[in-house]
């Protein structure tokens, strides 16, 4: 995995999240992984996704900061959207939302094997 670019894969990872093409989580997620910790799959995964974006359809990733350090991806990121419907127990209430999420990646092979993440919902 020398030649492996995680920042690169990584900023493609975020392309297909804001382009909301989540049908592409094959080229970035192992078919079993733990998310936060327990056994999951990739439809899983997907399922999650497709979760957020309904309640937040305009939902985006923006990355603030990414450290690396061996097969570990640490992200700080603000997602914007403008919520419809509840989110992480808040009503909709019409005007947009900026959430901070805090994100922990395990990559293996070149996908992720271990994802997990934490948002800032006293924010909302």
């Amino acid at each position: 995995m020398s030649d492996f670019d995680m920042r690169e894969f990584y900023d493609r990872y975020c392309e297909a999240l804001n382009a909301h093409e989540f049908d592409r989580m094959d080229e970035f997620v192992h078919e079993s992984i733990l998310s936060h910790g327990e056994p999951a799959t990739r439809a899983d995964v997907v399922a999650a996704l497709k979760s957020i974006t309904d309640a937040v359809p305009d939902m985006r990733w923006e990355i603030k900061e990414v450290a690396i350090h061996g097969e570990t991806l640490a992200c700080h990121s603000v997602n914007h959207g403008t919520p419809t419907k509840e989110w992480l127990g808040v009503a909709p209430t019409g005007a947009p939302m900026e959430i901070d999420e805090f994100a922990l990646y395990r990559i293996r092979d070149g996908k992720f094997a271990q994802m997990s993440n934490v948002h800032d919902v006293e924010a909302l």
